[in-house]
């Protein structure tokens, strides 16, 4: 069976189930979530080690960002009372879930790359 060869539901999901589930998309599918989730399943990091090894993403992204994976359960944030105060962040048990479902598309993407990019400039983008 190749990969393309997967069972897809043929009835459409209700409204309410869509909404759900575009909100968590948008959430957890976005390329700072992706790289942060990336750099975190390596184990925890210190704020300003994650920056540097997400690269381009600028303080406030990252402080978004986290905060929002903080909300939803996928990290967690340690906070160390030294001086100067610490802080760590690593992923939950639900952010390592998170990490093993991007894995297949990681892999997607790197196996496609090479073709989307073909027919982007055959489309002029």
């Amino acid at each position: 069976m190749s990969e393309t060869n997967i069972s897809v539901p043929l009835a459409p999901l209700p409204p309410r189930s869509c909404k759900g589930l575009t909100d968590v998309l948008a959430s957890v599918g976005d390329k700072w979530t992706i790289r942060v989730v990336g750099e975190l399943a390596r184990g925890s990091l210190r704020y300003n080690e994650l920056q540097r090894r997400v690269g381009g993403i600028s303080q406030r992204m990252l402080t978004l960002t986290l905060k929002r994976l903080e909300v939803d359960g996928i990290v967690t944030r340690t906070l160390f009372p030294s001086v100067p105060p610490r802080v760590d962040y690593e992923l939950t048990e639900l952010g390592q879930t998170l990490r093993a479902a991007l894995l297949p598309l990681s892999q997607w993407a790197a196996k496609n790359r090479q073709a989307i990019e073909a027919n982007r400039e055959r489309a002029g983008k």
